[in-house]
């Protein structure tokens, strides 16, 4: 009878994409903190000599010392994608020796340039999961036909019972859309979009509905300026109308 595997109880307390985020940031950092502690030794640490009448505080930081400028997590990551964790669920499988817990990370990955793809990795842990919806995410990656900031056109998208409206959007309206639209339209870099989602919110269904009228818009021939008056009416600007004299 195959063992088991036991589940740590910080992942089954995961509910939520973010908490999610911050288990895979903890795991990134103590894989590299031991490497920092190699370089900073004991001896290195006690050859630096103490600034003379350096005032202290109790919790041993320098009084009037400068700060580190607060620096906003940025969007795009060490490889230059942007990566964002849509869902996190947890699954179970029913075995002979009993049930085996997992869980499932769907992620979608964008350039902000009009690349983006979705990915779904399940793993035991929420790290391995993870990683494994981005590797899958990066080989899927489709161009996505735009206007500026916005779509091209309106357009529906459908996977299962999930239906997706996408609406072209002036400048300055930004993402009117839920968590898993809004993840795709940011992966994409479509900053202006109109968008509502009928009947299933499953965010797996969901993404792919949305990922499924994004892949059929049709992109536009040349930069064609928005038509003026002249144009609608079909007059142009060296033809004078005639003047009858009574």
């Amino acid at each position: 009878m195959k063992d088991i595997k036991k589940i740590d109880e910080k992942e089954l307390a995961v509910k939520t994409p973010a908490q999610a985020e911050q288990i895979l940031a903890q795991e990134n950092e103590a894989s590299v903190l031991p490497e920092e502690a190699a370089v900073a030794t004991p001896d290195a640490v006690a050859a630096q000599p103490a600034a003379a009448g350096a005032p202290f505080n109790r919790g041993g930081r320098k009084r009037g010392g400068e700060r580190k400028p607060f620096s906003k997590k940025p969007s795009l990551t060490d490889s230059g994608l942007i990566e964002k964790v849509v869902s996190i669920n947890r699954v179970s499988k029913t075995t002979k020796g009993g049930t085996r817990l997992a869980f499932s990370a769907l992620v979608v990955v964008g350039d902000g340039k009009g690349k983006a793809g979705f990915g779904l990795g399940k793993a035991g842990e929420v790290a391995t999961a993870i990683k494994k919806g981005l590797a899958a995410a990066r080989k899927q990656m489709i161009v996505i036909a735009r206007r500026g900031t916005t779509i091209t056109h309106e357009i529906i998208g459908q996977c299962g019972s999930a239906i997706v409206l996408l609406k072209p959007a002036s400048e300055g309206t930004g993402v009117i859309a839920s968590g898993a639209v809004r993840a795709v339209c940011d992966g994409a870099g479509i900053s202006n979009i109109l968008t509502k989602c009928h009947r299933s919110n499953n965010p797996i269904n969901v993404v792919k509905a949305t990922f499924d009228g994004l892949s059929r818009l049709k992109a536009l021939r040349g930069a064609s300026p928005l038509p003026t008056g002249n144009q609608e009416t079909g007059n142009t600007s060296d033809a004078s109308p005639s003047t009858t004299k009574p």
